[in-house]
């Protein structure tokens, strides 16, 4: 059992109602309530001593959180809005409570998100787990999904890859909003964030939509301190896989004008859906292509 096939398996369980126009199996739910933008929702937590060390400071915590569940946002080619806040601590330490809400509400300023409400609970083991659910709105013409990749899309990729725990971006990063906004709508086939890593993220985007990809990984951007491995495998990277048809490549390169790098790195193919070509050199047949929460 692995986290991919078991959430397969749940997503099965779930009817969905008329209004539900993506379901499980995304970056974000998208919902159809019949006005001229559409509704997001999405969730996601972090762990101590899992996506984070212990003894990190409650601000970095706090902005990890949000900007992981903005970066969600960001791949549908959307804005946040909303979010409520779910944490579960031991102990219930005033300071660190107050500090991580004081970041919380600082980070939510910066991105214009009203956090509406939540909850409180206390473990009975020493750690925390916190989560959030984040709400946002995308124009109908702007919703990328990462099902739509065609045969001979080119795969972008914007930043770098690898070495994310250690050299700390996973906790100092700037969710694509700007970069996505630019790119949805109008260079996008597909598109979605990097998380549990680039390999099986990109992977998730040539299944979804029905198609294998021609990776190159020689031409991955390294973040500092990483290998070719690294970078496909690590995850917490919280960059953009875009799928860009051929004949705006061009056009797309020369608008490109963020300091944020953007690189071409492989080519979605005819094959076997969600199969990777290019990585055989590297053996990782045998290896952790990303990160999974059942091993």
């Amino acid at each position: 059992m692995n986290e991919e096939s078991f959430t397969k398996k749940l997503a099965a369980l779930f009817p969905q109602g008329p209004d539900v126009k993506v379901g499980p199996g995304d970056d974000c739910a998208v919902l159809d309530l019949g006005m001229k933008e559409l509704f997001l929702a999405a969730v996601d937590q972090v762990i101590s001593k899992v996506h984070y060390l212990e003894g990190c400071p409650p601000s970095y915590v706090a902005g990890k959180l949000l900007k992981r569940n903005i970066s969600d946002i960001a791949a549908m080619g959307g804005l946040p809005t909303h979010a409520l806040l779910s944490i579960a601590v031991n102990p219930m330490d005033e300071e660190w409570l107050a500090l991580f809400h004081e970041a919380m509400a600082k980070f939510s300023k910066v991105y214009g998100i009203s956090v509406i409400g939540g909850d409180m609970a206390r473990l009975f083991t020493p750690g925390e787990v916190l989560s959030l659910t984040i709400l946002g709105k995308v124009e109908r013409e702007k919703l990328c999904l990462r099902s739509g990749a065609k045969k001979n899309d080119l795969l972008y990729a914007t930043g770098s890859f690898g070495n994310s725990f250690y050299s700390g971006h996973h906790l100092e990063f700037t969710p694509r909003l700007e970069e996505a906004r630019f790119l949805a709508g109008n260079f996008t086939h597909a598109m979605q964030d990097v998380s549990d890593g680039l390999l099986k993220d990109a992977a998730r985007m040539a299944e979804a939509s029905g198609l294998a990809l021609a990776l190159e990984p020689e031409k991955v951007p390294l973040r500092r301190g990483a290998s070719v491995e690294a970078a496909l495998t690590n995850g917490e990277d919280y960059e953009l896989l875009i799928a860009v048809p051929p004949s705006l490549t061009f056009r797309l390169e020369r608008a490109w004008s963020f300091p944020t790098a953007l690189t071409r790195i492989g080519k979605f193919i005819e094959g076997t859906p969600g199969q990777v070509a290019g990585t055989e050199e590297l053996n990782l047949s045998q290896k952790p292509t990303g990160y999974d929460h059942f091993q």
